[in-house]
């Protein structure tokens, strides 16, 4: 009797055996998997980083094969310069970021503060070194226009976009005119 009661005990302890080895090699399927999906993600983000730098080894490339600095002609064959004075290569390669302008403003009651974000975009990537030589002459033109603002005058479409117009006319006292084709806006703020 006592070996009948022996055989279904190391019965049971087989069963529970092969369990543990299904459900290790279930664990190790689910891993391997895993690890799989992760190098997949990794090795894919990898393949677009360097089609990015692919590109722009091209861009550039292509912008010396122009000659002289200037942009090649457009994929379209119309051999002019590109719209809006943008390069062929990257267009934001050639803007120029000036940090923010804080400054008070009269709303016809009280003083409220004035924060706009600046952004130039050059003809060029030659022209951010006489940029940066004038940079203070620049910033002080900006911020003397901008204190001279009230509430009424920078509130509407209208008045952002003459003061653009008014900003770029300041720089173009401070280095040759041509050399900034636009201003942007990127922050505008009246509290």
């Amino acid at each position: 009797m006592a070996k009948e009661e022996q055989a279904p005990a190391e019965a049971g302890a087989e069963g529970g055996g092969k369990k543990k080895m299904i459900m290790i090699i279930g664990a190790a399927v689910v891993v391997a998997i895993i690890l799989g999906v992760v190098a997949f993600m990794m090795l894919g983000k990898g393949d677009k980083k360097s089609a990015k730098e692919g590109d722009a080894a091209q861009v550039e490339g292509k912008a010396a094969e122009g000659g002289h600095g200037a942009p090649a002609a457009p994929a379209g064959g119309h051999g002019g310069a590109p719209a809006d004075g943008a390069a062929a290569g990257d267009p934001a390669a050639n803007i120029f970021p000036l940090e923010p302008f804080i400054v008070n403003i009269y709303d016809g009651q009280e003083l409220r503060y004035l924060k706009v974000k600046v952004e130039l975009e050059m003809v060029g990537p030659a022209v951010k070194g006489e940029l940066e030589a004038r940079l203070a002459p620049i910033r002080d033109a900006i911020l003397v226009l901008l204190s001279a603002k009230t509430l009424q005058d920078v509130q509407d479409v209208q008045g952002k976009n003459g003061l653009k117009d008014e900003i770029l006319g300041a720089i173009n006292k401070h280095i040759p005119p041509g050399k900034i084709s636009k201003v942007y806006f990127t922050d505008f703020v009246v509290q």
